[in-house]
């Protein structure tokens, strides 16, 4: 199920991110003072790209309006990439650009492992839990089994000794 609100913060995101970065490259002196509006677009960009995925997904119609919105967004985002990978260049910095879609790559898969460990570990814990769960109730099967077998052979013994003593008596 698609949560709206999700979206709709993914949408706001972006639109807000877009509108800093115009603000920001009007008063801005040079590249480097741009970072911090870029690396919000970037971020926002990359949760918009995520809420479109899970519109596609979804295959639900009514959705295609949200996707649509934010799918203009994201191009937005993509011409602005563009236009500031093109300002890069003609600073004569597009080592640096590269080395940035490097890093964020690189932490993009850092998180993406994290996330992944951190659901194999939910996922571990799980299994033992239920392994834990299985364990006490094959004790409490045995305890039961063998109580009630000691119950049963007490029994046993004891009918046995009552009718062997009856028999004593009756003999002697």
């Amino acid at each position: 199920m698609i949560d709206p609100v999700s979206i709709g913060l993914a949408l706001s995101g972006i639109q807000k991110a877009v509108s800093l970065v115009k603000h920001a490259a009007e008063t801005a002196q040079d590249l480097q003072s741009l970072g911090p509006a870029l690396g919000k677009l970037f971020s926002s960009a990359s949760n918009g790209e995520k809420a479109v995925a899970e519109v596609k997904a979804s295959g639900n119609a009514s959705n295609m309006e949200i996707a649509m919105q934010i799918e203009l967004e994201l191009d937005k985002v993509r011409e602005i990439k563009a236009y500031y990978q093109l300002e890069f260049m003609k600073a004569g910095k597009v080592d640096v650009w590269n080395k940035i879609l490097e890093r964020a790559g690189n932490m993009d898969k850092a998180d993406k492992y994290a996330a992944q460990a951190a659901e194999d570990r939910a996922k571990k814990q799980k299994e033992e839990q239920e392994e834990f769960i299985l364990a006490a109730l094959v004790v409490i099967l045995l305890v039961f089994l063998l109580g009630g077998g000691y119950y049963v052979v007490t029994d046993i013994v004891e009918t046995a000794k009552k009718e062997q003593h009856s028999n004593y008596k009756r003999k002697h």
